[in-house]
């Protein structure tokens, strides 16, 4: 989730565990610091974007290393206030904000290595987008009130009940939205051997799906608003002949695995070899799409370091789309909106 998210919901839980034991403002701000912590990981550099991205949520986000950390941020943050003897209660508090943050990441679609060292397996549920402000607001209204009166503790606490059951609520959402789209691709006899399912951007009204098949992927948007009106699935090519020439590229095999198979390859009209990460992004712009090499070099050529080209949709047109698409099934998909494929380099 985004920083704000997590530096709310790092405050909330370390305010709800001390309570009135300290100043709620020291509560606050370590709590806030505390959430944050995991994400420093991204001012890591590790050689290139693509390791980068698959290098990111990984050893900072493991249980078990931030669970070993608590104890001494916990004594050191008592010593340093004064609290030696509420070290303790520090540290619970700051286990749970350091290790509730990899758990709301798991929520999102990108990949969140929670069991390091044991794997290194990116888990991820997809059912929450990076950003929703349902989910942040309750957290930030219960913290700022736990800041301004005794009585605020109480609404702290209603803030966390509240953001966890929207959690809740966008699982269960997700699992009848699977059901629907499912249902539809057997209905139009489309080929799928994995259906992704998550939130179209900053709510969980509106849902994207992929569906990979042998040459093609499908994409479909839902939203919970359409009602019975029918699915509509757009196909693209995933390339299919180019992954296979390609299939001992390190680089093209660290994707695969990082993005559990909702990858593209293909070959841009300069020859280069472009692999892209299927999950993060609306068609026809995607967050992660990365040049690795010459198209047509010999399989197991030297490899450099991969190149990330930038898929961004002018924000104009992608909130105008988004917000017709809530209620309106008739709107088609993102690619078809004039002018969206241009800005994204289609």
């Amino acid at each position: 989730m985004d920083s704000i998210s997590q530096a709310a919901l790092g405050s909330a839980v370390v305010l709800a565990t001390l309570g009135r034991r300290t100043a709620a403002w020291k509560a606050a701000l370590w709590g806030a610091a505390a959430g944050t912590l995991p994400d420093l990981d991204a001012f890591i550099d590790h050689g290139e974007p693509l390791l980068n991205m698959v290098r990111h949520r990984a050893e900072s986000h493991s249980l078990f290393f931030l669970a070993l950390a608590s104890a001494p941020l916990g004594w050191l943050v008592a010593r340093l206030q004064g609290e030696r003897k509420l070290w303790r209660r520090w540290w619970l508090a700051l286990a749970l904000a350091l290790l509730t943050h990899p758990l709301l990441d798991v929520l999102t679609v990108y990949g969140t290595q929670l069991l390091q060292p044991f794997t290194d397996h990116p888990y991820g549920m997809g059912s929450m987008f990076i950003i929703d402000p349902l989910y942040t607001l309750p957290l930030l209204v219960g913290v700022v009130a736990a800041l301004r009166s005794q009585q605020g503790l109480r609404w702290n606490q209603a803030g966390l009940v509240l953001s966890t059951a929207y959690l809740g609520w966008s699982l269960l959402a997700q699992q009848h939205v699977r059901g629907v789209l499912e249902e539809s691709l057997r209905a139009q006899n489309l080929p799928s051997s994995q259906v992704l399912v998550t939130p179209a951007p900053f709510s969980t009204v509106l849902w994207r799906a992929v569906a990979m098949g042998p040459e093609h992927y499908h994409e479909a948007y839902f939203s919970l608003l359409d009602g019975g009106a029918p699915v509509q699935w757009t196909q693209h090519p995933r390339g299919s002949a180019l992954r296979a020439a390609h299939a001992t590229h390190p680089q093209v095999q660290r994707l695969e695995r990082f993005s559990h198979g909702f990858m593209r390859v293909q070959a841009s009209p300069q020859g280069r070899l472009h692999i892209t990460d299927l999950r993060m992004g609306l068609e026809p712009c995607y967050t992660f799409d990365f040049d690795v090499g010459a198209a047509q070099a010999p399989d197991g050529q030297a490899v450099g370091p991969a190149t990330q080209q930038w898929q961004r949709p002018d924000l104009r047109l992608g909130l105008a789309w988004w917000w017709q698409r809530l209620s309106d099934p008739t709107a088609g998909p993102l690619s078809r909106v004039p002018g969206v494929a241009a800005a994204c380099g289609g």
